[in-house]
């Protein structure tokens, strides 16, 4: 009798260390190696509405540590243009979600919310994470859920991150807004190709979203009662291939006029543009990237002096520019007919002291005589 129950409590504590070793990783895989992070310190990352960035050092001081975020998914119609409304799946509320910003040897810990009022499940893929599904298997919430993921930054550069519930939900979700960026920095900042340090001024992170909103027989934009309810509308569209908006910023004109992006002339600006779904071609009209990081590999010399580039589908690029003369900049995508007709265009106001050796007009317009 007490060898079986020396057997049965063998087992027992057997059984309690494989659930010991499997807990917190994917499920039907045992865990080989645990986190290492008592000693690390946890700084809490207060996230903000793009086109802006959460405050960060560019170049790290002291030990890596465990960056402290929380998204909480909020499902709400906003309107596109006028007439034109979706709801939204969004991070924080925004379209696109915010950017996170952390160093190479960090740890990002994200606490993800999804409210009793959601409609819809949903979870997170980052492109910027390392393990199966970009943690999108580990960080699926039902409505009135929350779940905390940790994931490590091992490879530096600008990346997408999406919801990706499964299936044909994918698209769905992205198409409707669920997505935004994560900047990895190199611990001893951004380099040139010889090794020289770039630094900025002020950054801007810019979130080109396409939308495929239904239509009414006369043409005008349908318009639905809950997150749910356009599914099978939206399916039809979508599978078309042909966008009806792909604004900068998530509405049409949400970078233009008086909420345009500010610099000075002098300041070295550092912009951040994804692109969760489609290709784009950005351009900076009057200005170049004088420091390019296309894929946004952090890890390579950007290429220099760039008049436009491209932005591959399901990824963030990076660039830099330092402004030389004031006036209105135009950033759109170079596809002019998606720039001017389906909203790819932003613009940034400059201030400051124009330069004649750069440009001047030599003759005003006149009759021709």
């Amino acid at each position: 009798m007490k060898t079986k129950t020396i057997l049965f409590m063998a087992v027992l504590l057997l059984s309690n260390t494989a659930f010991a070793n499997n807990k917190g990783g994917l499920e039907g895989f045992e865990v080989g190696t645990q986190a290492n992070v008592s000693n690390l310190k946890k700084v809490v990352q207060k996230l903000v509405a793009p086109p802006f960035l959460p405050e960060h050092e560019q170049v790290a001081t002291g030990k890596a540590k465990i960056i402290q975020v929380k998204m909480v998914i909020e499902e709400k119609e906003i309107e596109i243009e006028p007439g034109a409304f979706i709801w939204a799946f969004t991070f924080n509320g925004s379209v696109p979600g915010p950017l996170i910003v952390a160093h190479v040897g960090d740890y990002i810990e994200l606490t993800l919310v999804n409210p009793k009022t959601s409609k819809l499940p949903h979870n997170i893929d980052f492109h910027a994470a390392t393990g199966a599904l970009g943690g999108g298997a580990l960080t699926k919430v039902k409505p009135g859920q929350e779940v905390v993921l940790r994931w490590k930054a091992v490879k530096p550069g600008t990346f997408v991150y999406h919801c990706a519930p499964g299936g044909k939900m994918i698209p769905w979700h992205v198409v409707h807004g669920m997505n935004g960026a994560v900047m990895i920095l190199p611990r001893d900042g951004l380099k040139d190709k010889n090794g020289n340090q770039i630094k900025y001024d002020r950054a801007y992170y810019i979130g080109e979203q396409d939308y495929y909103l239904p239509k009414n027989k006369d043409g005008t934009y349908k318009r639905y009662t809950n997150a749910a309810a356009s599914y099978g509308d939206d399916l039809k569209v979508m599978k078309g291939l042909i966008p009806t908006h792909i604004p900068f910023g998530g509405k049409v004109g949400a970078l233009t006029g008086k909420n345009a992006m500010h610099a000075n002339v002098g300041e070295t600006v550092l912009f951040i543009h994804s692109q969760a779904n489609r290709q784009s071609y950005p351009h900076l009209i009057g200005g170049h990237g004088d420091f390019v990081w296309e894929r946004g590999n952090f890890a390579d010399a950007p290429a220099e002096g760039l008049e436009s580039w491209v932005i591959a589908a399901g990824s963030a690029s990076a660039f830099i520019y330092t402004f030389k003369q004031p006036g209105t900049y135009v950033y759109l995508s170079h596809n002019l007919i998606e720039a001017l007709l389906f909203g790819s265009i932003s613009q940034i106001k400059v201030d400051g002291k124009w330069n004649n050796d750069l440009m001047e007009q030599l003759k005003v317009p006149s009759a021709i005589q």
